[in-house]
């Protein structure tokens, strides 16, 4: 899926909504454990519920590689399940020397067709570029991340008095362009969307953070939001795990179609 692509996904349904499908087999529904493959059956009703009010799904890998061979099976279950129309983000963080990375991006590129893929640019370039090389394809670049030892490292002061994370977001803009390359930028950090929003006034963002770990949409839209609206927020215990009875799925399109009625406005302020 293009810019275009994604953009035109986004006004039809007048949303930025990514769901996060971080299916753990301790916290869905218990009916739904009996089923053959319970992580798939949580994700299917999951999307049944939501496919109206959202334009990205976002599998988190390490929720399925935790199962061995049946939760990968149960992830290819999932993205096959996806329709072609929405944006399917690998949540992996995937990042290493340069043959390395191109198993990485073949593995899901080719073999499991998702539209883009979290990768950590700490290795730099080479690390990177290979990803770079399927088109239409997408390298969500961790940036401002929302967790507490994120500044750890990404705030740290450099020498030529960029912050170690502005300096990610400059670096890697001589790798891709905005037609290939997002960034990730934690909602509990939306106080930093205007000074990335000068950095990459482009790019998209991918911004998890919103709902349970404390994130405003509205803060994130105010400052992050551009012409082409580019931004993507994620939501996934805030939806998956609303609700642990038999009525769960309703719960969830409820909570989903809540936040795409937000964005809606958001859209028709900013964009």
């Amino acid at each position: 899926m293009n810019k275009k692509q994604l953009f035109d996904q986004i006004r039809a349904k007048a949303s930025y909504l990514c769901v996060g499908l971080d299916s753990d087999i301790h916290k869905i529904p218990e009916h739904l454990r009996k089923a053959d493959d319970p992580l798939f059956e949580f994700n299917k009703q999951i999307i049944d519920a939501t496919i109206d009010y959202a334009v990205a799904y976002k599998p988190n890998i390490a929720f399925y590689e935790a199962h061995g061979l049946k939760g990968w099976e149960s992830l290819m279950k999932t993205i096959a399940y996806l329709p072609d129309d929405v944006f399917i983000i690998a949540d992996a963080k995937r990042g290493d020397i340069g043959n390395t990375s191109k198993m990485y991006a073949r593995a899901f590129f080719e073999q499991m067709n998702c539209d883009a893929i979290t990768v950590a640019p700490y290795m730099g370039e080479d690390s990177v570029k290979p990803f770079l090389d399927f088109p239409e394809k997408w390298v969500i670049l961790l940036a401002l991340t929302s967790n507490a030892g994120g500044k750890d490292f990404q705030n740290l002061a450099l020498t030529e008095g960029d912050q170690l994370y502005e300096r990610v977001l400059k670096k890697s803009q001589d790798w891709g362009s905005d037609e290939e390359l997002m960034y990730v930028v934690g909602a509990t950090k939306a106080e930093a969307l205007t000074n990335i929003r000068q950095i990459v006034p482009n790019h998209f963002l991918l911004v998890p953070g919103v709902g349970e770990q404390g994130g405003s949409l509205s803060e994130v839209s105010r400052h992050g939001l551009n012409s082409e609206c580019g931004l993507l927020v994620n939501s996934s215990r805030g939806i998956i795990y609303a609700d642990g009875s038999k009525s769960f799925a309703s719960v969830a399109g409820s909570k989903a179609r809540e936040l795409q009625q937000e964005m809606a406005n958001y859209l028709e302020k900013y964009c």
